[in-house]
């Protein structure tokens, strides 16, 4: 899974946590973080490189043949049309989320983010199960650019929701008004008056879902077959399938450059959002629905985004029901027994993806809160963690992969989880900085300050007062971090090569290249088993938070 790339407030610093820690202490955390940062992510980028270097031996050359224009021209293509078609779909909801109230308003916006915190594997095989009958041929050898182009849209439509519709709800509507009273007519108002003004929400949210679209993985290796390639699919077909790794790293080293200019743009767009936001008079428009022309736009417009974003999950909870045409349970039960395909069955799978993302969870906690930690102090040091730790967001997962699968050649890693663990791990640390470290920084340093007062050691100050008060965000940012191992697919397919480390959507994407109808229902039920643990570990989360999905985006 992918959540919009997180924020992270850097205001102001109190020094609370300085003074209690020591400055020494908050140093040593520091420089820890940075090893652990500069084993785990820069040393899979050097040795990917390292690779990419090669390409000056002899013999090298001829990997450069693995650039071809009609593959960037795709990946770029693919990523332009399913944001513009993502904008199309999700703009009008997020007009009438940010202009009316009505009944139900927060489930429909609960309801619009259910597809993004699912794995992608499992918006993919869902859009599979509906337009397949529809006619749109989905296969492993003929790919679909339309169901690519859905399930990219389906995915992504809760950023603009969210990025747009928040933003315009807080927009002053009296300018509006006055143009109204002017004699401007509806349409005459909103482009003059209101787009140029929603303008800095609907590039930063572009940016984001073309962010996503550009480097999505999952989507296009199961719904673009062999037909369908982006620079994400062929790295891995580069490294897995064909064990060139030279031409791998052309195309990984294209990637990295290519996503970090992204994670920039998207930086900087975030920033002008976030400060035209904070120069909003924040008087808020919305109103009850009144006319009936507005009530049937509002109700056109909700039931049919819902409608296109929950019919293929619709689709897929049905059809996992199905067996040899009748209705049942078989593609349940056969869950538990091994399929000749794989190596374990695929309930051991999901108890692979489970333990593995309670352990990514728990590294991620331990090195994110250690990083937010080091970041509260002043300095070149705190400054450089706080980027440490952030690095991984400019950088894709299949590349990550590739760069551990290239880097950590020594000893029996590649056969053992470690790896993958670490990987998710990586992957999931911003999550939890982002939750943890505005927690720290609006920390009341003033109940620190009396603990330590009254004599209690630094480490205790930490462990029963601190630690206690900062739980909540904690425990987001590891649930986050292990909902996002549970559907991770990049990574997992260049280290998930052993029994061992078999994940969930590994599972799926092995039953998927098998035609057997008793294949594909297995598929189908193991992507609803799934997505139901997802949702259910976000609803945990959102319990405590007040507000489902805040912090995704």
């Amino acid at each position: 899974m992918a959540g919009v790339v997180p924020g992270v407030n850097t205001g102001s610093v109190p020094s609370s946590f300085t003074r209690t820690i020591g400055p020494v202490a908050t140093s040593r955390l520091a420089v820890a973080v940075l090893i652990f940062m500069t084993i785990t992510v820069g040393y899979p980028v050097f040795a990917m490189v390292r690779r990419f270097a090669d390409l000056g031996s002899p013999g090298g050359v001829s990997r450069w043949s693995a650039i071809d224009a009609g593959l960037i021209g795709f990946t770029i293509g693919q990523a332009v049309a399913s944001t513009a078609l993502t904008l199309a779909i999700g703009l009008p909801l997020a007009h009438v989320l940010a202009r009316y109230r009505f009944a139900g308003q927060g489930v429909v916006e609960a309801a619009t983010l259910v597809p993004f915190i699912l794995p992608t594997v499992v918006v993919a095989v869902a859009v599979q199960r509906l337009l397949s009958p529809l006619g749109v041929e989905v296969d492993g050898i003929n790919g679909s650019l339309i169901a690519i182009l859905v399930a990219h849209v389906v995915f992504n439509v809760s950023v603009v929701v969210r990025i747009v519709g928040g933003y315009w709800r807080q927009l002053d509507i009296r300018p509006n008004e006055a143009a109204a009273l002017l004699g401007a007519a509806p349409w005459t108002v909103f482009r003059r008056v209101t787009f140029p003004r929603i303008a800095p929400a609907i590039l930063a949210a572009a940016a984001v879902v073309f962010f996503f679209t550009f480097t999505s993985f999952g989507v296009i290796v199961i719904l673009g077959g062999l037909t369908r390639a982006t620079l994400e699919t062929e790295i891995y077909r580069y490294a897995i399938l064909r064990n060139d790794f030279g031409s791998a790293a052309v195309l990984a080293v294209i990637q990295a450059v290519a996503v970090a200019g992204l994670a920039l743009v998207n930086q900087r767009l975030q920033k002008r959002l976030t400060a035209a936001s904070s120069s909003s008079q924040a008087i808020l428009g919305a109103r009850p629905i009144g006319s009936l022309a507005e009530r049937v736009h509002a109700t056109v417009v909700v039931s049919g985004t819902l409608l296109f974003l929950l019919a293929p999950l619709l689709s897929l909870a049905v059809r996992s029901f199905v067996v040899d045409g009748q209705p049942g349970f078989g593609n349940y039960t056969a869950l538990l027994d091994r399929p000749a395909i794989l190596v374990i069955s695929p309930a051991r799978a999901v108890l692979n993806s489970i333990l593995f993302a309670a352990l990514a969870a728990l590294l991620a906690a331990l090195i994110g809160t250690t990083a937010a930690l080091a970041a509260q102090a002043h300095g070149r040091l705190a400054h450089l963690t706080e980027i440490a730790v952030l690095v991984p967001l400019g950088i894709s997962a299949v590349t990550l992969g590739f760069g551990y699968l290239v880097g950590f050649t020594f000893g029996d890693l590649r056969s053992s989880p470690i790896l993958l663990i670490t990987a998710h791990a990586v992957i999931g640390i911003p999550f939890v900085v982002a939750a943890v470290l505005p927690a720290l920084r609006n920390f009341d340093g003033g109940v620190l300050d009396a603990a330590a007062l009254l004599g209690a050691p630094p480490r205790r100050v930490l462990t029963k007062v601190a630690l206690p008060i900062l739980r909540p965000a904690l425990v987001a940012g590891a649930g986050f971090a292990a909902a996002v191992s549970l559907g991770e697919f990049g990574a997992s397919g260049f280290l998930a090569r052993s029994r061992s480390s078999l994940t969930a959507p590994q599972a799926v994407f092995g039953l998927l290249g098998q035609p057997a109808p008793a294949f594909q229902g297995q598929a189908a039920a193991l992507c609803v088993v799934l997505g139901l643990l997802v949702i259910a570990l976000v609803l945990l989360i959102d319990r405590g938070r007040g507000s489902l999905g805040r912090s995704w985006l």
